[in-house]
């Protein structure tokens, strides 16, 4: 049962409304964390999910919505389309406390150009509900599209339980949104946990990935995590679908390059073609990520206004980004380099990122040095020759 307390009162009465519009349930597995040893993987680098974890999920799709296939990060995932306008809906698992609440709401206002929020904040401005009988919170905000410049909204509901931490979110034009504020709060109401048990996922379903995190999200820290389960991985800005196929790990032949000293290659995870750690004085890190995407990724102004949020900063315009840009012709390779500072969602600290962007046969590659604002600075140049001499 959903319980509502403090939303306003016309959110409970657009509920009842919608209350007997629903489709039959639907019934999905999905892992609930991995096993403490993993000894084998498939070809993809997926990690297999384990029958014996996998509690039954289930739920009634509201009237109007279109399921749709569920990636490798979601279990659920619906679209809503109405007059030319469309929200996407989606139900995602994280094991542990998946980074914490606030850091999480924070990169969903970033995504609509919105300033980030404090702790007590966020506590004033959540709506408490339940879902399946434990609580959760519902988080709303209003903003802008940061590429398309459209009025945009986010309903996202968080839930901890069982050593996970359960993201429902709704994304999408905000009038769209508004009315559909009832049919999200049923679909919150009509989820159901059930107790694992034999089976396996929907004929076909590619392998389910938890220990790899959306775009922009926050670290989880190995501490947050349940006993056993592996490290995660954050994913670049500029990371390929989820639904798209991994790139080739660094070093098998694809692409070559010349590392700088003082930079140390790290795993990066199914999306990362590439990861490099680096340490400065008094404790300050920083990072570099690689990664690609067929055709353009989704656009510069896409991507780049993600890293801006990643800061805590607001979105450029097309034009405001290309007052920005710095393009560079390098080994008959054209680059695009962009600086830009903020603060951490985090710590809190200065913080800087140096991108750069390349387009090559048929797919787009994203370089980017985020980390310590001092420690870029300093590294700015090695970076800028590191990617120049990339041969693809």
């Amino acid at each position: 049962m959903l319980r509502l307390y403090g939303l306003i009162p016309v959110i409970v009465v657009g509920v009842t409304a919608v209350a007997g519009a629903q489709s039959d349930i639907k019934v999905y597995r999905v892992p609930k964390e991995q096993p403490p040893a993993q000894t084998t993987k498939p070809a993809t680098g997926l990690v297999p999910v384990s029958e014996s974890v996998l509690p039954r999920l289930t739920w009634k799709t509201p009237a109007g919505w279109t399921e749709q296939p569920a990636g490798q990060m979601r279990v659920a995932s619906f679209k809503v389309q109405a007059d030319g306008k469309v929200a996407d809906v989606s139900v995602i698992p994280l094991p542990g406390a998946a980074g914490g609440d606030l850091p999480n709401v924070n990169r969903w206002r970033g995504q609509v150009g919105l300033e980030p929020v404090t702790n007590d904040e966020l506590t004033k401005s959540a709506g408490k509900l339940e879902i399946a009988g434990m609580p959760a919170l519902l988080h709303e905000m209003t903003g802008t599209n940061t590429s398309s410049g459209d009025a945009t909204r986010i309903l996202g509901a968080i839930q901890h339980r069982d050593g996970m931490a359960w993201f429902f979110k709704m994304t999408g034009d905000d009038e769209l949104v508004g009315k559909n504020l009832p049919a999200f709060l049923e679909l919150l109401k009509s989820v159901k946990f059930e107790a694992p048990g034999p089976g396996q996922l929907p004929a076909n379903h590619p392998p389910i990935e938890p220990t790899q995190l959306p775009a922009g999200h926050p670290e989880i820290a190995p501490a947050q995590l349940p006993p056993g389960h592996p490290e995660i991985a954050p994913a670049s800005a500029g990371s390929a679908p989820a639904a798209a196929a991994a790139p080739e790990a660094a070093g098998e032949g694809k692409l070559r390059w010349t590392v700088p000293t003082g930079w140390k290659e790290i795993p990066g995870g199914q999306f990362l073609y590439a990861k490099f750690a680096i340490k400065g004085e008094a404790g300050a890190q920083a990072a570099v990520n690689v990664s690609t995407s067929a055709g353009d990724g989704g656009g510069l102004v896409a991507n780049v206004n993600r890293w801006r949020g990643q800061l805590g900063q607001s979105a450029w315009s097309e034009a405001e980004l290309q007052q920005q840009i710095k393009p560079v012709d390098a080994g008959g390779n054209k680059i695009m380099f962009v600086e830009m500072s903020g603060a951490d969602a985090r710590s809190g600290q200065p913080t800087a990122v140096v991108g750069a962007v390349v387009t090559k046969g048929g797919a787009t590659w994203f370089y980017k040095l985020m980390g310590d604002a001092k420690l870029v600075a300093a590294q700015e140049e090695a970076f800028n020759q590191f990617v120049k001499g990339v041969k693809y």
